[in-house]
């Protein structure tokens, strides 16, 4: 499902062939997030371009702006992860995020999770702000995740 904002952006989620493109924009979150803990690129293909997982792009013409990617967590039944939400500066404030997010969302409930979980830094003051008015609530740490301090969840149930 493609979805069209006001200002000429589309978001939709990237079929394996787009798994280049997807990339790319993930590396450059890498960078602008400083990410330790990295994929390696065939760790993300098999990771998120499978069943009950994948990356959602914005466009703007023909240039991806923005990101975010869900996988399943094995660990936690009925339950996803989101990772990797990201706008490239210039075009943050055009509400990119929470479309990207929305699709992710709506994906998430149509596959049957009921928990969707995350996690981010100290640092990230405007992803917790953004993520807590999206219903995510504090949790215990869930994953391994060297650089993460803030770990929320969100009960798509209700």
């Amino acid at each position: 499902m493609s979805k069209l904002l006001a200002n000429s952006i589309v978001v939709r989620r990237a079929p394996s062939n787009d798994l280049d493109v997807a990339w790319k924009i993930i590396e450059e979150y890498y960078e602008a997030a400083r990410v330790v803990a990295r994929d390696a690129k065939e760790d993300f293909a098999r990771t998120y371009f499978c069943d009950g997982a994948g990356v959602w792009v914005a466009t703007a013409e023909s240039d991806v702006v923005g990101c975010v990617a869900l996988r399943p967590l094995v660990t936690i039944p009925n339950s996803g992860e989101v990772k990797r939400l990201y706008v490239r500066q210039s075009h943050r404030g055009r509400g990119i995020a929470a479309a990207l997010y929305g699709a992710l969302e709506y994906f998430a409930r149509e596959s049957g999770f009921e928990w969707l979980y995350l996690d981010t830094t100290d640092e990230m003051v405007a992803a917790q702000k953004f993520y807590a008015a999206l219903g995510y609530q504090p949790t215990r740490r869930y994953n391994d995740n060297p650089q993460a301090t803030i770990f929320m969840r969100k009960d798509l149930r209700v």
